[in-house]
């Protein structure tokens, strides 16, 4: 069973960036013995088939992790996260991507735990049976919440073993989204201030955009990495995705270094048009 909502952007170019320091992040926590909480706010039904009717309407995998699929002179931060979607496709075929609860089930340990949020009852409803799927270990880490992520989170910070990672990824489909996921990271910090948190966004032309990346750098925080890609201009009539962004609140202390190498690899591989860039910037500890 798959999702049939997200599959129409499942594996494009904001999925690259954003599951790619999702990876980065999951394997620089397993680093230390102590377990870890994942919290994922807008959680999606976990698996996509990317040759079901609603991926291959537009096809934009194909212009995302297609593009890196047979390549094999990725930065290692790209190398890590397509040997990830690779498990998925043992026979070298692109058809079956795992979104953010999926890769990071790949990366948790017997101890740790990861908690999702998903409101659209189809959408909760696909991602409890891909969940079953899975089996006893998957059901016995996870739990799944038909609820408001950006509320609900609040009840679960801080997390018993007081490390962990919480994904903030709405659809901004609503432009209260901006202001929800700003203040979702604000509570977070007064009750859990050593935690990481990630949030995406995409590249629209939306004042609230601009504001939302201005307020994030100036959170009360000793350390974040801020990064954003661009595939294309913005279009001329002001719709559509031209790029995404990813912040980072007490990031791993080697993302920074990890998407310098990364980032012009990926403005430069997945360009659409002459226009493509990046950006990144930081706060070091």
């Amino acid at each position: 069973m798959f999702s049939y909502r997200h599959a129409f952007h499942a594996g494009n170019h904001a999925d690259v960036l954003k599951h790619a320091l999702l990876v980065h992040t999951l394997d620089y926590l397993n680093r230390k013995d102590t377990p870890y909480w994942v919290v994922d706010t807008h959680a999606g039904a976990g698996l996509y088939a990317l040759d079901s009717d609603w991926a291959a309407k537009n096809a934009e995998f194909a212009d995302g992790i297609g593009r890196l699929w047979q390549r094999d002179d990725l930065p290692p931060l790209l190398a890590d996260y397509v040997a990830r979607i690779r498990q998925y496709n043992p026979d070298g075929r692109l058809r079956h991507y795992p979104g953010s609860p999926w890769l990071t089930l790949d990366a948790l340990r017997e101890r740790d735990r990861l908690r999702l949020f998903e409101m659209h009852p189809t959408e909760s409803d696909v991602l409890v049976a891909n969940l079953e799927r899975l089996g006893k270990t998957a059901l016995r880490q996870t739990t799944i919440y038909a609820a408001d992520g950006f509320e609900g989170m609040k009840a679960l910070l801080p997390p018993p073993p007081r490390r962990g990672l919480v994904l903030i990824d709405p659809s901004y489909e609503d432009k209260q989204d901006y202001k929800r996921a700003l203040n979702a990271v604000k509570e977070g910090l007064k009750r859990f201030a050593t935690g990481t948190y990630a949030v995406w966004y995409p590249l629209v032309q939306r004042r609230e955009v601009g504001d939302l990346a201005r307020h994030l750098e100036n959170l009360p925080v000793k350390s974040w990495v801020h990064a954003s890609l661009a595939v294309r201009k913005p279009a001329a009539d002001g719709f559509g995705l031209h790029g995404s962004a990813m912040f980072v609140a007490n990031p791993p202390w080697t993302l920074h270094a990890a998407l310098q190498e990364a980032l012009p690899f990926l403005a430069r591989e997945l360009a659409q048009d002459d226009r493509a860039t990046f950006s990144l910037q930081q706060r070091a500890a």
